[in-house]
């Protein structure tokens, strides 16, 4: 089933709110905009439209088609954007495109994901401190709630960076063996002559150096748990002395011919494909059966994209709180600029994410840290987003009904002189008047383009001429946009300059 979750709005406790888009498939269609319709966190709470003053009072609608698609309803002179590209008319979107997850730009202020969902809109109330929503999210967590407190070895698999540990701690901490030792260890980083020993143990002279006995981590982690992570990495001796541990819940320690036993529940994981391993020879077939007394998949983030606002979010808190700049987050009524520009949020959600949650936060932290003290929302570092792949674009099933606007440029090529006046005032009022975004698209310097603007389109209005417009338009912004050709940042400035109610 569609729905729509919140990736970022001005006001950040928003992020991660949805709505499960039910008039759909009754045949009804959803109309979308400053108003309505109401969206509220998976666990409950109060439910509110996206209601940033910013945004139209038109709405785009959204409507069923046929084999799954959705179709998009623009109203006239709208700022919505589907992945970054201008919605102009109406737009198809595929069944493929909406279970990969679409982000919709509104006023270059919201970013809303329009994903599939399960049909029940309340998440569990535990989260068991994994951040999201996600469908295939609530599946991990409830593979912990089946496992967490039998004792059996749990086989935990998805790619790099997805998790692993968080989701073999979560299980620990839900079992009967939470207050016993958990001790982790990556096989992939032990050296491979040393790797038995310090699992199993080894007695004095066992090898050339060991020259006292050695206990091992299985016996350390006695009685608890003992997470073994890249396990697909183990040697085939670890392999063999894992497989008897499992069988006969005992060890030979290396160098030693008397058998230890061992009470600990194992809980592995692996980003390697195990069964190509074993048809290569290079893993047990017999060990792979007894680590897989339960299996849990994690999908990779780039199926689990409504989780990347809030995962954005809380890594973000995390690292202002860091530095002492948390007050990047603390805008109530979500007036101001907002903390995390729209082109950005969308940006997030569409990359690809190879490396997963750990490469989501590394990213977070060095976003924070290069606008560590800069004003106004998060910009990502040029040379940064140089290193990262862009963001495949989604593959179109129908054009829009009108062509889409010429793409901005990316340089100066242009002076505003090169432009007639309709032409520049023609740009301004497709960029809602916003000089920066007007002067990208004609590829002029900002400056210049300012400079035109006050001296032939809008002189300083007095504060009678600006109430008295503010008043025939009874507050409503998108009509004192188009009578004053001002942005809506430059009016709502002006309201707070005369002290006039806020529309």
């Amino acid at each position: 089933m569609a729905a729509l979750s919140i990736v970022s709005h001005p006001v950040p406790r928003r992020v991660g709110q949805r709505l499960v888009l039910h008039e759909l498939t009754e045949g009804r269609s959803v109309a979308l905009s400053r108003n309505e319709p109401d969206f509220m966190h998976p666990h409950g709470g109060l439910a509110e439209p996206l209601a940033d003053p910013f945004l139209s009072r038109n709405p785009v609608v959204l409507s069923a088609g046929p084999a799954g698609s959705l179709c998009l309803e623009a109203p006239e002179g709208s700022k919505i954007s589907i992945a970054g590209e201008p919605l102009r008319g109406s737009r198809v979107l595929s069944a493929v495109e909406v279970a990969t997850g679409v982000p919709l730009e509104l006023a270059e202020r919201v970013v809303v994901l329009l994903h599939l969902a399960a049909p029940q809109a309340r998440a569990s109330a535990e989260a068991l401190d994994m951040v999201g929503n996600s469908l295939g999210l609530q599946r991990v967590r409830n593979d912990i709630e089946h496992v967490a407190d039998l004792d059996v070895p749990v086989l935990i698999r998805g790619e790099t960076g997805s998790g692993k540990e968080l989701i073999a701690k979560a299980l620990y901490r839900r079992s009967p063996r939470r207050d016993r030792p958990f001790i982790s260890v990556n096989l992939g980083a032990l050296p491979k002559e040393l790797a038995a020993a310090e699992l199993f143990g080894a007695v004095k002279g066992a090898y050339s150096g060991a020259v006292r006995d050695r206990e091992g981590l299985f016996r350390a982690a006695h009685g608890g748990t003992l997470f073994l992570d890249e396990v697909g990495e183990a040697s085939p001796e670890v392999q063999v002395m894992l497989l008897r541990v499992l069988e006969e819940r005992e060890m030979f320690p290396v160098g030693s011919s008397t058998a230890v036993p061992t009470d600990v529940r194992l809980v592995t994981a692996t980003d390697a494909h195990l069964e190509k391993l074993i048809q290569e020879g290079r893993f047990k077939g017999p060990l792979l059966h007894r680590l897989a007394g339960y299996e849990i998949r994690v999908p990779p983030l780039r199926e689990r994209r409504e989780d990347i606002g809030p995962l954005f979010l809380h890594f973000a808190r995390e690292e202002l709180e860091a530095i002492g700049e948390t007050h990047r987050l603390s805008n109530p009524e979500g007036w101001s600029e907002p903390w995390l520009p729209a082109s950005l949020a969308s940006w997030l959600v569409r990359y690809p994410w190879p490396g997963n949650i750990r490469q989501l936060r590394n990213l977070t932290r060095q976003i924070i840290i290069s606008n560590r003290g800069q004003p106004g929302g998060l910009r990502l570092d040029p040379r940064l987003e140089q290193e990262l792949a862009p963001p495949p674009a989604p593959p179109r099933v129908s054009p829009p009904v009108e062509p889409p606007a010429p793409e901005p440029k990316s340089t100066l090529q242009h002076k505003v002189s090169d432009f007639s006046e309709q032409e520049l005032s023609a740009a301004l009022e497709a960029c809602g008047w916003e000089i920066k975004s007007a002067a990208t698209r004609l590829g002029v310097a900002r400056s210049s383009l300012q400079e035109w603007y006050q001296r032939h389109v809008n002189p300083t209005l007095s504060a009678e001429e600006f109430s008295r417009t503010y008043e025939e338009c009874q507050g409503d912004m998108d009509s004192m946009v188009q009578r004053l050709r001002m942005s809506r940042w430059a009016i709502v400035r002006r309201l707070r300059e005369l002290g006039l109610q806020r529309p």
